[in-house]
């Protein structure tokens, strides 16, 4: 792992301080950040809960994203961490942080890494919904 990046997948409570701190660096201009929550409804339904599961080969993609990100032009340094297990509503699901040297490089480095995180990394949520009804998403 490059000494400009953070990546991780955890069983324990996230820290924006932590993934915040990563990125700090004093050739930076911008730092965008992106912290994913559990909300307490998903397509019309109150969710009571849920959890996130990942594949053994998670923390490894997640690690090759954060170094691909961190090869787009004027980033700094980049920083991201996911959870899993049992989470309650107003949980940190994900958080991530980019560092650049500018704000436009900082926004899109960081829309990239989350939308690909979500897209290709294999970490996969499981909403228990308040009618006792359930949901896989981001299964293969």
């Amino acid at each position: 792992m490059d000494s400009n990046t953070l990546s991780d997948v955890r069983d324990t409570p996230l820290s924006v301080e932590e993934v915040l701190s990563a990125v700090a660096d004093p050739r930076a201009g911008a730092v965008v950040s992106f912290t994913g929550l559990v909300r307490d409804h998903d397509s019309g339904k109150g969710v009571a809960g849920l959890e996130y599961s990942a594949h053994p080969s998670a923390v490894e993609a997640l690690q090759s994203l954060v170094l691909k990100t961190q090869q787009r032009p004027g980033v700094v340094r980049v920083a991201a961490v996911h959870r899993v297990g049992a989470l309650q509503i107003g949980d940190l699901a994900v958080a991530l942080a980019v560092s650049a040297e500018h704000r436009g490089e900082a926004f899109e480095a960081c829309s990239y890494l989350i939308d690909t995180l979500k897209s290709t990394v294999p970490i996969w949520k499981h909403q228990i919904f308040q009618d006792g009804s359930q949901e896989w998403v981001g299964t293969p």
